[in-house]
């Protein structure tokens, strides 16, 4: 059969796997906070924790709301396109076959295809490390076009969340300083972090100026403050300060400190939430970060221990379906308010008619979590077996992935609270990882017996 051919019969195929969650919904997947970004690219105002940046790819994803299923298929033919550079770069096979059986291997095995199907900007995290990976390893592999769309989902995802950013942050500088390690060991690819740092660099520069273009607020995604304040609520750090500093004027919270929430949920989003009584959202922002500041001062041991018992419990925090089978209200009442003509299709989906179920989703977690666990565990031993048997790139990319799982726990476990969708939707590059060694050791066997 001709290679055109082929991928014509393996494109739908993958494209289908990676979307299969969504299309037995009968609608893509949709989050609680699903309804917020499709609401900033409406009112064009900032929202906490709600990129206006991912809004505005909803409505041109959708050619204007004409369908959200645009949106969806843009992100899996994102995420397939990379997973076939990624196999590609690594001189694995990366044809029609090789890569659907991939994306076929990767959605019934792991929960990718619950967050390429998923109107959130969730699957742009990992597709993120693919990105600044390519970029900062691989781009020699690279065709002009190939890196002007690399640069172009990776901008995407800078802007869609502000965690991201972080991330990105952390990969080009530990990009950068695998440059003494790879000049010591030739086998490792030469890191070139130049174009992803000046990437990452400009587009958070331009962050706020793009917003003050679009919204009137020279500003980043605003909620930060309040983020960080429910981690130390839930891990009891801002309980503690209170109890010995107030009664102090200085503080509101004093009045409150008797009935402090116990989680960061309830600190954010609970109605009677002390949080709410002291401003809120952007009002109460400068008495949370001077109590996180001075807490630290304070109790800095606390600080640390707990932020690295929430950063262990988000690495293996890592279950498919987090809240996809509740919280719906908000995203019901945004569909029928911004969007009509969708709301027969929205409705009829099995999601709204509360088919995907806690049931589902803990089939489906007998499965998916050893599977995460595993692949974490190979990919560690294909990274020994990748460093001794001189397969260089291989060993870079898995550790590359690695430094992507630990700086991810740390950024949403540490600096927000541990969620199992933070994770889950990341820990997917670990099985990749193992499947890409696998293959290498596969042909490398081959060619010592041919």
């Amino acid at each position: 059969m001709h290679r055109s051919a082929l991928w014509y019969a393996a494109l739908p195929a993958a494209l289908a796997a990676l979307l299969a969650p969504a299309l037995w919904n009968g609608w893509p997947l949709v989050f609680f906070d699903t309804g917020g970004y499709v609401k900033r690219a409406f009112d064009l105002e900032l929202e906490p924790g709600r990129s206006i940046f991912y809004g505005l790819f909803l409505a041109g994803g959708s050619l204007g709301w004409m369908s959200l299923w645009g949106p969806v298929l843009l992100q899996a033919g994102a995420t397939l396109w990379l997973l076939r550079l990624t196999l590609r770069t690594a001189d694995l096979p990366a044809g029609p076959a090789a890569t659907a059986l991939l994306a076929l291997g990767l959605s019934a095995l792991t929960g990718i295809s619950w967050y390429v199907g998923q109107l959130m900007p969730d699957i742009l995290a990992p597709l993120l490390v693919l990105c600044l990976w390519l970029l900062g390893f691989r781009r020699d592999r690279l065709g002009m076009g190939e890196k002007v769309g690399v640069g172009a989902v990776a901008v995407l995802a800078l802007l869609s969340h502000m965690s991201s950013m972080a991330l990105a942050a952390g990969l080009v500088a530990c990009t950068a300083l695998a440059l003494p390690a790879a000049r010591r060991w030739r086998a490792l690819p030469a890191p070139r972090p130049l174009v992803p740092a000046l990437l990452v660099a400009a587009t958070v520069a331009a962050m706020p100026a793009l917003t003050w273009a679009i919204a009137g607020q020279f500003a980043f995604t605003p909620g930060g403050p309040a983020f960080v304040f429910g981690r130390l609520v839930q891990d009891g750090i801002a309980q503690r300060f209170l109890d010995e500093a107030c009664p102090d004027p200085a503080y509101r919270l004093c009045a409150y400190r008797d009935r402090m929430p116990t989680t960061a949920n309830d600190w954010i989003w609970h109605q009677d939430s002390p949080f709410k009584a002291i401003g809120g959202w952007g009002g109460a922002d400068a008495e949370m970060s001077r109590i996180t500041r001075e807490s630290l001062e304070r109790y800095p041991l606390m600080h640390l221990e707990t932020a690295a018992a929430s950063t262990l419990e988000q690495l293996v925090k890592l279950k498919t379906g987090d809240g996809l089978d509740e919280w719906q209200e908000v995203t019901r009442w945004m569909v029928s308010g911004y969007l009509p003509h969708l709301n027969p299709g929205f409705l009829d989906a099995r999601q709204q008619r509360e088919e995907v179920t806690q049931g589902l989703f803990d089939a489906l977690n007998a499965v998916h979590v050893p599977v995460a666990y595993l692949s974490m565990a190979l990919s560690l031993l294909a990274l020994a077996w990748a460093l001794r048997a001189g397969q260089g790139d291989l060993a870079a990319f898995t550790a590359f992935v690695w430094l992507a799982l630990l700086g991810n726990a740390l950024i949403c476990g540490a600096l927000s609270n541990p969620h199992d969708r933070y994770q889950g939707r990341i820990v997917w590059l670990a099985a990749l990882a193992a499947a890409m060694a696998a293959m290498r050791w596969w042909a490398l066997r081959r060619g010592r017996t041919a």
